[in-house]
């Protein structure tokens, strides 16, 4: 089972902030939120359109990192346009 946490202003279309994922062998990231369907589709749209940041088990990842049995994916939206420090 893999947990996807969304994150800041992040939700499913049903209003949800956690997913749970039953996968059979490790996969992507993208391809993980793609089995969603319509239910991360936004969510999906935004990844393609580099606007969300991942991490897999609190640490930085991309769409193409593999998640495995028992991960936990986290995902928050960005503009990628702040001009203010961390």
């Amino acid at each position: 089972m893999v947990t996807i946490t969304l994150m800041g202003q992040l939700e499913t279309t049903e209003g949800e902030r956690s997913v749970l994922c039953e996968i059979a062998e490790p996969i992507p990231v993208k391809q993980l939120l793609q089995k969603q369907g319509r239910k991360l589709r936004p969510i999906t749209r935004l990844l393609r359109e580099k606007k969300i940041l991942v991490t897999v088990n609190k640490r930085i990842a991309s769409e193409e990192t593999h998640v495995h049995d028992g991960d936990e994916v986290n995902l928050v939206a960005h503009d990628g346009m702040s001009t203010k420090g961390l």
